[in-house]
């Protein structure tokens, strides 16, 4: 089952916060912290995609290397990358070098470039569920993997065109993003 468990510090916290180091300051000051901003979603969007198949601590521990290879996950300069950078970027070490990622967070970034300024973040953030209607989880088997307002995200984004998007992934972003907060009840971390 999985409860909030007593970190070194003695504050309770999510039980994954507490499975490597880089996992404490991750949980406690960003995860389920709201993000806005089209670019800032992006990089959210294309870590999370990247993230699909292997332990999220991977991406973490090479968020540096992502954000030096993808522009600052900039749309506008992505959106502009030549094959000679999807070239440099498969066999760049600092990141994850899986084609099919690499070339979706590419190619989202040339349909996310064609949008006015802030309707990622707006069709994003649309799909937020009433706070009022989600009960604070007590435990980890209390947390989904796949929401209603998941499911329509991850339709809403690939039917614009965008990759790498399915329901999981979208609930993984909703999470970080803070369009839920699946802290768990006892948790330092989760908002009052």
């Amino acid at each position: 089952m999985r409860a909030a468990v007593a970190g070194p510090d003695g504050a309770l916290r999510c039980p994954w916060a507490l499975s490597a180091p880089e996992y404490v300051a991750y949980h406690d000051e960003e995860w389920g912290r709201p993000v806005h901003g089209d670019d800032a979603l992006y990089e959210r969007l294309s870590l999370e995609a990247f993230q699909s198949g292997l332990s999220w601590i991977t991406i973490l521990r090479r968020r540096p290397g992502f954000r030096s290879a993808f522009a600052g996950f900039r749309i506008t300069a992505v959106a502009a990358f030549t094959e000679a950078d999807r070239e440099r970027l498969l066999a760049d070490p600092g990141i994850i070098r899986n084609r099919a990622k690499v070339d979706a967070t590419l190619a989202n970034a040339r349909v996310l470039a064609e949008w006015p300024p802030g309707e990622l973040d707006g069709l994003v953030w649309s799909h937020a569920p009433d706070p009022a209607t989600r009960r604070a989880p007590a435990t980890l088997a209390d947390v989904p993997a796949v929401t209603a307002e998941s499911t329509a995200l991850s339709k809403a984004l690939k039917k614009r065109g965008l990759r790498f998007v399915g329901p999981t992934t979208a609930y993984a972003l909703m999470q970080a993003c803070g369009l839920v907060d699946d802290h768990l009840a006892d948790c330092v971390a989760r908002r009052p």
